[in-house]
């Protein structure tokens, strides 16, 4: 199973409250293990400009400052990744997700976005979250995630606190209808 490339949404009652009614987009997953980014949870008071002052980086198109920065996981959180639309490859590198997704996590990507040329449409995180070789396959198993095709319009729509219902109707199911107790036929 390679899910690169898809959602996985947490299931209610996970236990772990950094991915409590979290939407993660995976970037790689292979028999190495799996590393993706919250979509859905801004870090409070924390914005592009936020950033940018403190890396000393001058932002001539002002509206991206506003741009929140998300809390990616739980993994290297003092590390910015720059999940983005596929218009945009960095001069230095952006690992090539899908036909639709790129990722960044060099400083030049941050320096394009302030000044206005960045990608079409992205999303900044602080930190990943990862899985050892067959964990992230074994909570699927435990009934702890969903899978679903990612969306563009629901990862990079700045609604994050409805991204996780948003996330379960694509797959048909009403957030009311699930339990936080697994169960197995």
């Amino acid at each position: 199973m390679d899910l690169t490339g898809k959602l996985l949404i947490a299931m209610p009652g996970m236990g772990d409250t950094r991915f409590d009614r979290a939407v993660v987009f995976l970037c790689s997953h292979g028999k190495d293990g799996a590393m993706g980014l919250i979509v859905n949870k801004p870090a409070p008071d924390l914005r592009l400009a936020d950033l940018l002052e403190q890396l000393k980086i001058e932002a001539s198109v002002p509206e991206y400052g506003r741009m929140p920065v998300h809390f990616g996981g739980p993994v290297e959180t003092a590390r910015g990744f720059v999940l983005h639309s596929a218009d945009y490859e960095a001069n230095l590198h952006s690992m090539v997700v899908s036909d639709q997704f790129r990722m960044t996590a060099t400083m030049d990507v941050l320096e394009d976005i302030a000044g206005g040329q960045g990608p079409g449409r992205a999303l900044l995180t602080l930190g990943y979250a990862g899985w050892g070789p067959g964990q992230l396959e074994d909570e699927i198993a435990m009934n702890v995630w969903l899978t679903a095709e990612a969306d563009p319009a629901l990862i990079f729509d700045p609604a994050d606190a409805t991204k996780w219902e948003a996330a379960l109707r694509t797959l048909g199911v009403d957030p009311l209808t699930l339990s936080a107790c697994a169960g197995r036929a």
